[in-house]
């Protein structure tokens, strides 16, 4: 069985063979007795492929459908078959596709993105798996929260103290986003070896409002936080308003914290009252919508990462400093961001507010 030369393709290397040997050649004369042969030969073989072609009993000059894959895969029919596939199988690898459709991952790259307008993103880490009840009770309270909110933001904001208990390590490793370098292009990934944050650390529980930090209190070593250490945190939290910030107190207080037990029990409960504070409402299960989690404690592990302290008085005092130079309308941006997310909650009936987004809108 002989096989059949495309004319296109024979032409197309005796046009190479020709300028080849044109630009060999140092004469212009030359050169165009070369080019006149070139066109000779092209015509000449282009018309016997056309005798040869209508001898073989063909009718038209219009080209004939050629096997294999067509030109243009990127069609109605097959972004079909695709968002079918991905609809059985959303964790499907793009070669897995190409290669059950027999299409290039090329096409299917450019219909998952261009025509279909899909993404694949890897699973996010979420404190609990909600239940249908849990996520009622959260966008209720994010709506009843909204509506006092919309009242009179300004203020609303302004009465605000917000708190909550954190671990700061004597040494936390940097991340990887941290890590990074400049390098040229010709040098190899730096290298990052795995380490483990010190078992040195400090219990910081800290209180701030929209002005900045109010109270930071550290645990001594040894003991834990309970009902009647936390209701001292509050008549000091009271000392601490008085002393920073003239008039709060008269306006009043809404104290935002979690429901832990040591925040819920009867003589924290007893404390709020003996202070004047009030409790805002807090959904539990629910740190996307605790201010000191999502926006103050981030922030302040980011520039801790990578640094290493000798002592807890030298992480106290790397922290405080990091806390004091904050520049204005830091912690005003950090509070404010709560609207977004009680808004962001009763979007998602109840759903988890992302990170990134609640990071975005605080900035």
């Amino acid at each position: 069985m002989t096989k059949e030369v495309n004319p296109v393709s024979k032409l197309t290397r005796y046009k190479e063979l020709y300028i080849f040997k044109a630009t060999c050649i140092s004469s212009r004369a030359e050169q165009s007795s070369w080019e006149q042969k070139y066109i000779e030969h092209t015509l000449l073989n282009s018309e016997k492929d056309t005798v040869k072609e209508f001898k073989r009993g063909r009718v038209n000059l219009e080209d004939e459908p050629r096997p294999g894959r067509p030109v243009e895969v990127t069609n109605d029919q097959t972004s079909e078959a695709v968002r079918q596939l991905v609809v059985k199988d959303r964790q499907m690898k793009v070669s897995e596709m190409a290669k059950a459709l027999d299409i290039s991952e090329g096409s299917v790259h450019t219909i998952l993105h261009d025509r279909l307008g899909m993404k694949k993103l890897s699973a996010r880490w979420v404190p609990k798996c909600l239940s249908d009840d849990q996520k009622a009770v959260r966008a209720s309270i994010c709506q009843t929260l909204l509506t006092e909110c919309s009242r009179d933001a300004d203020n609303f904001m302004e009465i605000i103290v917000t708190s909550n208990e954190t671990w700061v390590h004597h040494h936390d490793p940097e991340t990887k986003e941290q890590s990074k370098q400049w390098t040229g292009f010709a040098s190899s990934r730096p290298k990052k070896y795995k380490t483990q944050p010190s078992a040195c650390k400090v219990v910081a529980t800290i209180f701030w409002d929209t002005k900045g930090v109010l109270l930071i209190d550290y645990l001594p070593c040894g003991q834990t936080i309970t009902g009647e250490y936390y209701s001292d945190l509050l008549d000091r939290l009271r000392t601490a308003i008085l002393a920073k910030r003239r008039g709060k107190i008269t306006k009043g207080v809404l104290l935002q914290h979690e429901n832990a037990r040591v925040h819920t029990c009867r003589l924290a409960v007893a404390a709020v009252k003996r202070n004047g504070f009030k409790v805002l409402p807090h959904p539990p299960y629910s740190p996307d919508l605790a201010p000191s989690d999502y926006f103050l404690f981030p922030n302040l592990k980011k520039e801790l990462h990578g640094r290493h302290f000798r002592s807890d008085d030298e992480l106290t005092t790397a922290l405080e400093g990091w806390l004091h130079e904050q520049p204005h309308g830091f912690y005003h941006n950090g509070l404010l961001a709560l609207t977004h997310c009680w808004t962001k909650c009763i979007d998602l009936n109840g759903g988890y507010v992302e990170k990134e987004e609640v990071r975005s809108s605080s900035k």
